[in-house]
């Protein structure tokens, strides 16, 4: 299974029946197609919806219907359209129970950095700064290393996005909540060793004495 995949898979996982959820620009919005069924979730767009549906198919592409990334997505019976000033009257009012996104850096005191790359141009941090402060849980959806170097640091050293926000981080390796004892890691992947993800971290992680495997 593509890595990306299983990361989406797996934060689909975390969703309960009644959540309001935004999912961020990128892998994020992957998580969208492996809802269970079973629940009722209301995905928020920061761009201006509300009832966002899963990414839309080459037959169902409406060209002005797209998520804050720019991808065409499906719009579920009931969606609410809007400006930008009520899409974050929402997110700063505490309306969003979940929000989804990636991140450049997380490190072991719930920091996050994931909108600055030294020395390429970008467009800024986007809603991200609103968003994590204003769900009520944020959960990082991310590769576990990025051309071999480790995401998940002791300190990041990227500028913020925000500090101590973090809750939950999702890599194809395995599943860490951010406690305030530190980074305590709760679910591994079958294909991935203890030894793998602990050498794949600059951060100290706490091994669950009840370690469980990662579910897809």
């Amino acid at each position: 299974m593509d890595p990306r995949e299983r990361i989406a898979r797996r934060v689909a996982k975390e969703l309960k029946n009644g959540d309001v959820v935004n999912l961020g620009i990128g892998m994020p919005t992957m998580v969208a197609n492996f809802i269970s069924e079973d629940i009722e979730v209301i995905l928020q767009s920061e761009n201006g919806f509300i009832g966002m549906g899963p990414i839309a198919e080459k037959d169902q592409i409406d060209k002005d219907l797209v998520n804050a990334g720019g991808v065409h997505v499906t719009s579920k019976k009931g969606a609410a359209f809007f400006d930008s000033a009520m899409s974050f009257a929402i997110i700063r009012g505490g309306h969003v129970d979940v929000t989804v996104l990636g991140a450049l850096q997380v490190d072991e005191n719930g920091n996050l950095a994931n909108w600055m790359i030294p020395g390429k141009l970008v467009p800024g941090m986007g809603g991200a700064m609103d968003l994590v402060v204003g769900a009520k849980k944020v959960i990082v959806s991310m590769e576990h290393t990025a051309k071999g170097k480790a995401k998940i640091l002791k300190s990041c050293n990227l500028p913020l996005t925000a500090k101590g926000e973090v809750d939950l981080i999702i890599t194809e390796m395995g599943v860490i909540e951010v406690t305030d004892g530190g980074l305590l890691l709760k679910e591994i992947a079958p294909n991935i060793s203890l030894e793998d993800i602990i050498n794949s971290t600059e951060a100290k992680l706490i091994i669950s004495p009840i370690l469980k495997p990662m579910e897809y």
